[in-house]
């Protein structure tokens, strides 16, 4: 554009020049040197369009055009908004990990100081322990702790039992209960089976043990599941709970004959001392 408006002035500038000379030399102008000055003027028009088309291309040169600009741009903006997801993400994954590893086990082990001190306040510490799963393998879940559990019951039991009396005579220790050999309990019956009854045992502790019997078994099996999980029967009892009632248990009766024919909750309860 620049080239053709500088060759557009050169050609009305030269305009009065090439009238001038036309004026003047019209009476001894012929055709033929109308012709040759014609040709001069268009070899020097062409020669000024060659200079200014290469000077104009060279000084272009040094100057970045728009449409590189606008790539460029649009390139820088690019990177930008890669470079600021990449820091997005990264961002959240190390918030995710803080919070996995840092902020979850810190609420959880907060809780669970909450719940613990709950429990001491409540009395309730017996729910802090972990259960045992009744049922067909609860021979194997309680095989463990029946022993020390007994141990422990029946030593706290037998010292209350044998307090020292107030006299010079120095009472010799008390003997502890010695463990008669416990008959392995019956086979557990399905729900689905007919005459069985589902039975509770409340031990003193505050746990609950449910297993279920045939109404024709015999009642002295109470006895020996009581014993298995740690409880001897010459210092504790058993008892209904409501009313509570001895259960009076012997070794001819099923437990149909001594009143369990529905699902009963039992109370293991410690014997009274005799005086």
């Amino acid at each position: 554009m620049a080239a053709r408006g500088v060759v557009g002035i050169f050609l009305l500038s030269a305009l009065p020049f090439l009238c001038l000379e036309l004026r003047r030399g019209i009476p001894d102008l012929g055709i033929k040197d109308i012709i040759l000055l014609c040709g001069r003027i268009f070899l020097l028009l062409a020669l000024l369009t060659l200079i200014i088309s290469v000077t104009t291309s060279w000084l272009n040169s040094f100057k970045p055009s728009q449409v590189h600009l606008k790539d460029e741009e649009e390139k820088n903006v690019q990177r930008q908004k890669l470079a600021r997801k990449k820091q997005q993400e990264a961002q959240g994954e190390k918030a995710s990990r803080y919070a996995e590893n840092v902020l979850k086990p810190h609420q959880e082990m907060k809780l669970k100081k909450l719940e613990e001190r709950f429990y001491r306040m409540t009395g309730e510490t017996w729910k802090l322990s972990h259960g045992h799963k009744l049922g067909g393998d609860e021979d194997l879940a309680l095989e463990t702790d029946s022993q020390a559990s007994f141990e422990t019951a029946n030593r706290k039991a037998a010292k209350r039992r044998n307090l020292p009396k107030p006299s010079t005579k120095v009472s010799p220790p008390a003997e502890q209960p010695v463990q008669k050999e416990v008959s392995d309990l019956p086979e557990e019956p399905s729900e689905t089976a007919e005459e069985v009854v589902t039975i509770a045992l409340r031990c003193p502790s505050g746990s609950v043990l449910r297993r279920r019997f045939l109404k024709s078994c015999s009642s002295q099996v109470l006895l020996d599941w009581m014993v298995k999980i740690g409880y001897h029967t010459s210092l504790y009892s058993l008892s209904t709970s409501f009313p509570r009632i001895p259960l009076e248990v012997e070794g001819g009766c099923s437990l149909q004959d001594i009143g369990i024919t529905v699902d009963t909750i039992l109370n293991v309860e410690e014997k009274e001392p005799c005086n």
